[in-house]
């Protein structure tokens, strides 16, 4: 197994932490860098995404002809990890939810003609888009083949949308939407994909609601769908490939809030590490402590775990498994990482840790919905067991050279 990756990997990941370190962490201290959600105002971020995109660190994910730099999954993996050592890193490099996804799912899916109307406005940042699939209840939530109840229905060349959506992320600044939507009652092709633009007839955000931790920009919105129209060209995909489209977004995505979570998680242990080496307690440092070593440590393993996971699945995409095994595995030991790094963090910076001096509290809210988003733990934990059912000892196999990767569909819920 070669753990190496190339120098040109290695050039962008040296460049993105430059960048981060001059450009981004100073922002973080001043109040003033933030919007009344917490996030990064926009007026900087758009300031700041001009320097980025100047020195060449813009939609590293995508394809160089859709105006990315071709870097694939692993080489992601590298560098969202050192663009999340910042909170405000994924916006700046335009390599944030949902946007993120939505910009790689309509790469795959979208014709020539989509790409030009839809894609490209995205990638150039000229606009922000969001993904509408989940539901209040008793819709669609981590079973929207079985629960969506918002349908789409044809009538000649346009489908007549009616639902609700909710915890839409992104939706209130967003002006390019996938909508995932009900058009027949079959069990695996009931579900069909569609675009529209904010200004389509028809629609409306109820709400944006109110939540724990600070907010993505748009928040998290309630959307309500009464008989909006969308052409027939405007469907991603053929009709029934509702759930073929949100596997080829969701698997990806997934791991993606992986790779930014480890670079958070690795900040919450830098500041840990700082405070311990220079905070005196009862004459002799916090660093010297081994209580206070066995937790840094234990931090640092399961870190290097996480990257190991999600290394793992990146390789498996890359070589065009949908990888649901290795991705669910990823996403629920990452998740609980980044909660446990920021207790952790804010444990051994005592008071301090508490206070907003530094980002612990923001990361720690933050935290706390990643063992929620694109999966709650609990489902993807069914997901291995159905696995470890059906596989036997076969589940901990070494795939040999040569030898083809089975594809698997991924579970569902998404941002």
């Amino acid at each position: 197994m070669d753990f190496t990756i190339s120098p040109r990997v290695e050039e962008f990941r040296r460049r993105i932490a430059r960048f981060v370190e001059n450009e981004l962490l100073p922002l973080e201290a001043d109040q003033a860098s933030f919007d009344a959600h917490e996030n990064i105002r926009l007026d900087l971020l758009d300031t700041l995404r001009g320097k980025a995109r100047g020195e060449g660190l813009w939609c590293l994910q995508l394809r160089p002809e859709t105006g990315g730099q071709g870097l694939g999954k692993v080489g992601m993996a590298v560098c969202y990890e050192a663009m999340n050592r910042s909170i405000f890193g994924p916006a700046v490099f335009n390599a944030a939810a949902p946007d993120d996804g939505n910009m790689m799912v309509l790469e795959k899916a979208a014709t020539p003609a989509q790409q030009a109307r839809w894609l490209a406005p995205i990638v150039a940042g000229e606009v922000r888009s969001a993904f509408a699939m989940t539901e209040p209840a008793p819709g669609s939530g981590s079973d929207p083949a079985g629960m969506m109840l918002t349908t789409a229905t044809r009538r000649g060349d346009r489908y007549v949308v009616r639902g609700r959506k909710w915890f839409i992320t992104g939706a209130g600044e967003a002006r390019h939407f996938i909508l995932v939507a009900r058009t027949s009652d079959d069990p695996r092709r009931g579900l069909s994909a569609f675009l529209f633009d904010r200004d389509t007839p028809g629609w409306r955000i109820e709400r944006r609601i109110p939540i724990m931790g600070p907010e993505e920009h748009g928040g998290h919105c309630e959307l309500v769908f009464e008989d909006m129209e969308i052409p027939v060209a405007d469907r991603l995909l053929d009709e029934g490939d509702g759930l073929k489209l949100t596997q080829m977004r969701l698997g990806p995505a997934r791991l993606t809030h992986c790779m930014r979570w480890l670079g958070l998680s690795r900040r919450c242990v830098e500041i840990a590490t700082d405070y311990a080496h220079q905070r005196l307690a009862f004459g002799e440092r916090l660093s010297a402590r081994e209580s206070i070593q066995i937790m840094l440590g234990e931090l640092a393993m399961q870190i290097e775990i996480g990257r190991l996971l999600v290394m793992k699945a990146a390789c498996a995409l890359d070589q065009g498994s949908y990888a649901r095994k290795e991705v669910s595995m990823a996403k629920v030991h990452v998740a609980n990482l980044l909660h446990k790094a920021a207790d952790t963090a804010i444990q051994i910076n005592g008071a301090r840790g508490y206070s907003k001096d530094t980002p612990l509290e923001w990361i720690y809210r933050y935290a706390r919905q990643a063992r929620l988003v694109d999966g709650a733990d609990e489902v993807h934990m069914m997901v291995l067991n159905q696995h470890l059912e059906r596989e036997g000892r076969d589940f901990w196999t070494w795939q040999a050279a040569g030898q083809d990767g089975a594809p698997s569909e991924p579970v569902e819920g998404a941002r």
